[in-house]
């Protein structure tokens, strides 16, 4: 690990923020209470971060605020995907899929291919399972024809050749392996892209800042009440419509403005595991557990996430989390196809569980839909919820289409309406990541050392062509160019970098969301004081 000696170095490092620098929360604070807004957005999940980022794009004046971390909560517990939806052609939705597929291929081609990356899934043909090989061959082909062959064509492959590929792939009993392509990403990292897409389009935004209450003029909601969790500093925020996508806690709110509001929603719980890999993984296992679930083994960050679980959950959202039920659950169906050798408990380094919100109902959750549902309430809050990370952006246009059709425009019409943006709006940082890793490499500062592989790829495929200034903080600053810890990609200059370019404000937001310390499991008591130290200076 880096050496006493130079960690006692890095507090004093970054003291003085680069040019260019977010305002501090005091001044956040006070340019929210003191203007007026369009839009006041509370929730920073991704429904909230795309609504204030189209929102923004279409010339509102946007304020976002939320009472954790931007993707704190479900937004950062999802299984990593960005897919069409495979299990869905089991209900007929072949349009939803179909759906799914343009904005998967849209958000992984055009909108941030720097963040997303293609994964072959592998689908095991057991004896005795749910599905035969001519069924699922049939719909791994109709699932990629769906998405134009843009992943290839859906196929049947020998149990011998995909055990090539996973070595850790079960083929006792095995028949065959139907194979078809989706994205990946990490969540985190592209809610907070989406964020400062928002900022830089106008939008101001605020994390860890709690509603206390809402504001109302003439039986109207007109604004909220806020605290600054970090400060303990109270607020308020004026707006023309207030949009509710807190997501689990989205009724919490709807019963700030109308005490009787009855529940929208029901919430379903996804618990997933991440372990250390014991071999290369060339391409992701789907497994059916039955007609209508699926377990995944997905290779991520450098090792595997194994998932999902889906069940009912009435509790406090805040406190949802792993159990060992949960564990028990995910391992014991891992093993349908992967061998024990890589379920061994001491291999897991992380557990995450998040809520999703599905439309208020009876029925089984796993085979419910993942609809958008927007409601207006007795006061005019709007309230939005439901939807899945691969639409992020279709929910953002679908919420801001709504907000133009409002009896009475309370809006007004001195904006630019959703159909006339770009279709396709980039994301900050876009570049082709291979060449941003090429670069990175052989911009050898002189006589600085030569970055790491690992750590040019990691910064490549997290930050796309944001990574450059990453790597000057490093070349000015040599201490900040050491690893975080010697057994993850991450450099000192990303702490710097999250505490000054990403609103991280806690060791959880750097740890967790802008880095991958801790879903590796290296979150030390070491780490975290140094990065605490380096907060502290901000």
């Amino acid at each position: 690990m880096t050496s006493p000696s130079t960690l006692q170095t890095l507090p004093a490092l970054g003291t003085h923020p680069a040019s260019g620098s977010l305002p501090s929360r005091a001044e956040t604070r006070e340019q929210l209470a003191k203007a007026s807004y369009d839009l006041l957005v509370i929730g920073g999940g991704i429904l909230g971060i795309s609504t204030a980022w189209h929102a923004a794009q279409s010339g509102l004046r946007v304020a976002l605020v939320d009472a954790g971390d931007f993707a704190g909560a479900t937004s950062s517990a999802s299984s990593k995907l960005l897919h069409g939806g495979l299990r869905y052609l089991q209900t007929g939705a072949v349009k939803l899929v179909a759906e799914n597929h343009f904005e998967r291929r849209a958000v992984s081609r055009q909108v941030a291919p720097h963040l997303a990356n293609p994964l072959t899934f592998y689908l095991p043909v057991y004896k005795g399972g749910p599905h035969g090989a001519a069924k699922l061959g049939a719909g791994v082909f109709a699932y990629s024809a769906l998405s134009a062959f843009g992943d290839g064509v859906g196929h049947l492959l020998s149990p011998a050749k995909a055990a090539q590929d996973v070595p850790e792939l079960r083929t006792e009993n095995l028949r065959a392996v139907a194979v078809y392509g989706d994205d990946q990403m990490n969540d985190a990292r592209m809610a907070l892209m989406t964020v400062r897409a928002a900022v830089e389009a106008g939008a101001v935004v605020l994390n860890h800042a709690e509603v206390t209450g809402l504001r109302f003029t003439k039986g109207r909601v007109t604004g909220a009440e806020l605290r600054d969790r970090m400060s303990g500093e109270e607020f308020g925020v004026n707006a023309r419509l207030v949009l509710n996508a807190t997501g689990p806690w989205v009724d919490h709110l709807r019963r700030m403005e109308d005490a009787n509001a009855a529940p929208s929603i029901r919430l379903s719980k996804g618990a997933h595991l991440v372990l250390k890999r014991t071999s290369p993984w060339k391409a992701a296992l789907a497994t059916p557990i039955d007609k209508y679930r699926i377990t995944f083994a997905l290779p991520w960050e450098d090792m595997l996430l194994l998932g999902t679980t889906d069940e009912e959950y009435e509790g406090d959202p805040a406190d949802v989390s792993v159990t060992e039920k949960d564990i028990a659950q995910i391992l014991d169906e891992a093993a349908f196809s992967v061998r024990d050798r890589q379920l061994r408990r001491e291999l897991m380094t992380y557990a995450f569980a998040g809520l999703r919100v599905l439309p208020g109902g009876p029925g089984d959750t796993a085979k419910a839909k993942r609809e958008t549902v927007v409601t207006e309430g007795r006061g005019g809050m709007l309230s939005v919820a439901g939807g899945k990370w691969t639409t992020f952006r279709h929910i953002g246009r679908t919420v801001m289409k709504k907000l133009e059709e409002l009896p009475g425009h309370p809006l007004g019409d001195d904006f630019e309406p959703i159909s006339a943006l770009p279709k396709k709006l980039p994301l900050p940082g876009i570049a082709n990541p291979r060449a941003v890793a090429h670069r990175l490499l052989t911009d050898r500062p002189a006589p600085g050392p030569r970055m790491a592989a690992d750590t040019a790829r990691h910064l490549a495929t997290h930050y796309g062509s944001l990574a450059f200034d990453i790597a000057r903080l490093a070349n000015d600053n040599p201490e900040l160019a050491e690893r975080v810890h010697p057994d993850a990609p991450e450099i000192w200059a990303q702490v710097v970098w999250a505490r000054d370019h990403e609103w991280a404000e806690t060791t959880d937001d750097v740890l967790r969301r802008r880095t991958t310390l801790t879903i590796r499991g290296l979150a030390t008591d070491e780490v975290r004081t140094k990065v605490q130290d380096l907060l502290d200076k901000k």
